[in-house]
């Protein structure tokens, strides 16, 4: 190791979490201002209205002083925490010799490439490439199309029922929801969607009907190019499929000589308590697109592992203008070091262990929680109404609730009635275990 390595007991502001009134009076100055000189698309301070000033670990400080516990990380990005200072020194370092290098060869791009070959899924490990393209994990998923495309042919994209991919035309085409494509279609032609499922019962007939998408002459798709899928479902609402799904999807991809393509961008890097969420099924994937944690401190970057025999594309297939971004390939390297150093996939499978059973004892006093699921430190309780209806509202006031004692959690699921947990692998034991009796008591009082 380069530099100090602290223990995951030493990223953390002592005093979280600790509000005096949220959100506070500058906080709101700078909400209020934003709202008047920002984007009308900005979307997150409408749900938690702070102004940010500093963060470290699993905790982060507002600019009135208050200070919480992170249960969201940046949408899952900040898997080793806030301001990490192993990851941040060699980012520094890196900062004052080169920043952009297009796609020219540096020893960071090297050393991330071939520490993503020795944890890549399967026999993907020492069989793979990787390309860098934009700095989104959008960017990524276009590049995977593009691969899939030039590889098989074909032109039809078959992806899942609650899937998000992202917002540009070609992954905003896999993506599910309507919300983010409603204004923009039409988007690319050719791509079906299929059932996701969530119970045993239902795995057989997504199966078939992705079976029948590639294969019935009168499928609906005329040359599909590939199958994409997330192999846990995160703005669908933390949805693990059953363990025979994505091992059918593999037979399928093999029985039609299609690549199958596995989402990583927020189950991947350690979230799950494995390298990557396919490792939970056994299933080796043809292609895993990934971004958000890969760049180790925040930093922006996308990127495509793929099996090395669909490497059949020339110079220029994919490019992007910061594919050389090298204080994010540093930030990544050095972030799975931490990982491994640490024992972090090991503490975020027993550290989510921990979490979803504080919830499933909050879902014994409170009949509106239907469901706790997830693996690892990507965890997802459900709400709905003595109707079976989707408690939306009640979801935010807890949300609000939570966040005015010092506590940042969000949402996910179809109807928003979902509250997602992502907190950072660093988060201590302790701290989950304060988070969650303050959870508890904002749960209990909403409902």
């Amino acid at each position: 190791m380069p530099a100090h390595s602290p223990s995951i007991h030493e990223l953390h502001f002592d005093d979280a979490p600790s509000v005096d009134d949220a959100p506070g009076r500058r906080s709101r100055q700078l909400v209020d201002r934003q709202k008047e000189i920002d984007s009308n698309a900005v979307a997150y301070p409408r749900r938690i209205p702070i102004g940010i000033d500093e963060a470290k670990g699993a905790t982060l400080r507002d600019v009135d002083g208050n200070t919480y516990l992170d249960f969201f990380a940046g949408i899952g990005v900040l898997n080793v925490g806030h301001s990490n200072p192993y990851v941040l020194s060699a980012v520094h370092e890196q900062i004052d010799k080169v920043v952009h290098t297009i796609d020219f060869p540096t020893e960071a791009r090297i050393e991330l490439i071939e520490k993503l070959d020795a944890i890549a899924p399967g026999n993907l490990s020492g069989n793979s490439k990787v390309i860098f393209g934009g700095p989104s994990g959008s960017d990524a998923i276009e590049g995977s199309i593009k691969l899939a495309k030039q590889h098989t042919g074909g032109s039809g994209l078959i992806g899942f029922r609650g899937a998000y991919h992202g917002t540009t035309a070609g992954a905003g085409s896999l993506t599910a929801g309507k919300k983010y494509k409603r204004d923009y279609a039409p988007l690319l032609a050719d791509v079906v969607h299929a059932p996701y499922p969530r119970t045993d019962t239902e795995v057989q007939f997504a199966l078939d009907e992705v079976q029948s998408i590639l294969e019935d002459p009168y499928g609906g798709l005329s040359n599909p190019a590939g199958i994409w899928v997330e192999p846990i479902q995160g703005e669908g609402g933390v949805v693990v499929p059953p363990a025979d799904f994505l091992p059918g999807l593999r037979d399928l991809a093999d029985d039609n000589d299609v690549p199958l393509i596995v989402d990583e961008i927020q189950s991947g890097l350690g979230r799950t308590g494995e390298w990557w969420g396919s490792d939970h099924f056994d299933v080796t994937p043809d292609a895993i697109t990934m971004a958000k944690g890969i760049g180790g401190a925040g930093l922006p970057i996308g990127a495509m592992l793929y099996d090395e025999s669909l490497d059949t594309w020339g110079p220029g297939g994919h490019v992007g203008t910061f594919r050389g971004h090298v204080p994010a390939m540093v930030g990544g390297l050095r972030a799975i070091e931490y990982i491994e150093e640490h024992d972090l996939l090991q503490h975020a499978t027993e550290l989510g262990e921990y979490i979803r059973s504080r919830l499933r004892e909050i879902a014994e006093d409170e009949s509106s929680i239907v469901d706790v699921r997830g693996k690892g430190l990507f965890i997802g309780m459900e709400l709905r109404d003595d109707d079976g209806q989707p408690m939306k509202e009640t979801v935010q006031t807890i949300q609000t609730r939570a966040f005015e004692r010092g506590i940042l959690v969000w949402t996910a699921g179809k109807y928003s009635s979902t509250l997602r947990l992502l907190p950072p692998m660093v988060m201590t034991h302790e701290q989950a275990a304060t988070g969650l009796d303050i959870l508890t008591e904002a749960v209990h009082d909403v409902l």
